[in-house]
């Protein structure tokens, strides 16, 4: 496997747009579509919120039932959340748009917005930035980047990447972009998230790839504790490489899965260091915990606690928050044997252990925190439990983003 030049249409057979319809905002991209030349199966994972946007209920719909699937059409500015009846009713009507306009059965077309809930989504210039999508469609990397910086919200840079690996003797392409910034938790995969692939794999494969990834990837991602309405994260695979269909655990399944894993977690990154206000990409790295399981509640316990990302913000070597976090996470542990370390790049510092401060240099550790990305390491010394969350810092420019986000 090799990391690319490309994104969201890297891999054969995809197209791309990002084009300027005027949702709700000026000036910029806000809505994009992803179409194959070819029918996909597709996957996809969804909010766990009981409050689900209509794009999401259309979505799971069509990723359950529908025989194939070849496009999705994403809107920004306006989440389609919270609005009832008619905001199902919009969604079959992009549905229909889409599909008339690309020659592709409505069912076949997948729907995601993201924005203000509450609001309903203008149809009009919906549906006409539908047909700019269409006739501005293309390969290559400009469209690609087009559609990634159309599905921005308060992000601050568009997320997007491609691999190539080989599998079965044929060179298999990967490309993905997602988007997110703010209301971001674990809690399914936390953002709005396309990827597109040429492998010939399964359904169920397929499927069963995504979802027992995001376990270790996007689901370990939290900016601000708040899971979205409209959290979806789709993948669609086309066939074009002509490798051999994946159908089983085997060596294929392997070598895509490891694939997909690089994606996700490049993705994931992405987002958490991009959460709204950061100065800084914080990771939560837990090892010696008792099981994978632990280690993760571990890791995440530390990466959602607002104080440790203030202090984080600070430059503030306050590692009585980091404890606290871990003591309150649910597992069970001897705090007399934990080590915290905080690192960045090649530099490391021991700050606890044996139950007490260690020596450390408070300006050392006030350098390694201003540090644009900063590891927070614990070793529980408990067993071989391993896992990483990633999360940012916390700081004023989050209040003043999220207290005037409807304005």
């Amino acid at each position: 496997m090799r990391q690319i030049e490309g994104g969201i249409n890297a891999a054969k057979g995809f197209q791309a747009a990002g084009v300027e319809a005027g949702v709700k905002y000026h000036n910029r991209r806000d809505m994009a579509l992803v179409y194959s030349t070819a029918p996909c199966v597709a996957a996809g994972t969804f909010t766990t919120n009981v409050v689900k946007a209509a794009p999401v209920m259309w979505d799971m719909e069509v990723v359950d039932k529908s025989s194939f699937v070849q496009a999705a059409v994403v809107n920004t500015g306006m989440a389609n959340s919270a609005t009832g009846r008619q905001g199902m009713d919009c969604c079959r009507r992009e549905a229909e748009c889409a599909g008339r306009l690309l020659g592709i059965p409505a069912d076949a077309v997948l729907i995601a917005s993201t924005g203000v809930i509450g609001v309903q989504l203008p149809e009009d210039r919906i549906m006409k930035g539908i047909e700019k999508l269409a006739e501005a469609k293309s390969e290559g990397r400009d469209a690609a980047r087009d559609a990634a910086m159309a599905i921005m919200t308060t992000d601050t840079h568009p997320k997007e990447i491609a691999v190539e690996m080989t599998i079965g003797g044929k060179t298999v392409t990967l490309g993905g972009m997602c988007k997110g910034s703010g209301m971001i938790h674990p809690n399914m995969c936390t953002m709005l998230g396309f990827l597109a692939t040429d492998a010939r794999i399964s359904k169920e494969m397929l499927q069963k790839a995504l979802r027992e990834d995001i376990v270790d990837t996007f689901n370990m991602v939290s900016v601000d504790g708040d899971t979205s309405t409209n959290d979806t994260l789709i993948i669609m695979a086309n066939g074009l490489a002509g490798n051999e269909e994946i159908r089983d655990e085997g060596e294929d399944y392997a070598v895509f899965c490891e694939a997909l894993r690089f994606v996700n977690t490049y993705l994931a990154r992405q987002m958490a260091g991009d959460g709204e206000g950061a100065t800084a990409l914080v990771e939560a790295r837990v090892v010696g915990a008792g099981s994978k399981e632990e280690a993760r509640i571990l890791a995440k316990s530390v990466i959602c606690s607002s104080l440790t990302k203030a202090a984080v913000f600070g430059h503030d070597a306050n590692f009585g928050r980091i404890l606290c976090a871990l003591g309150y996470s649910g597992v069970k542990f001897d705090p007399e044997k934990v080590d915290l370390y905080f690192q960045a790049g090649q530099e490391r510092i021991h700050i606890f252990g044996d139950g007490s401060a260690r020596e450390y240099s408070e300006e050392d550790a006030a350098r390694i925190l201003s540090q644009p990305e900063v590891v927070i390491l614990a070793d529980m010394h408990m067993g071989t439990g391993e896992a990483v969350a990633w999360g940012c810092d916390l700081s004023y420019d989050y209040v003043k983003i999220n207290a005037d986000y409807r304005s």
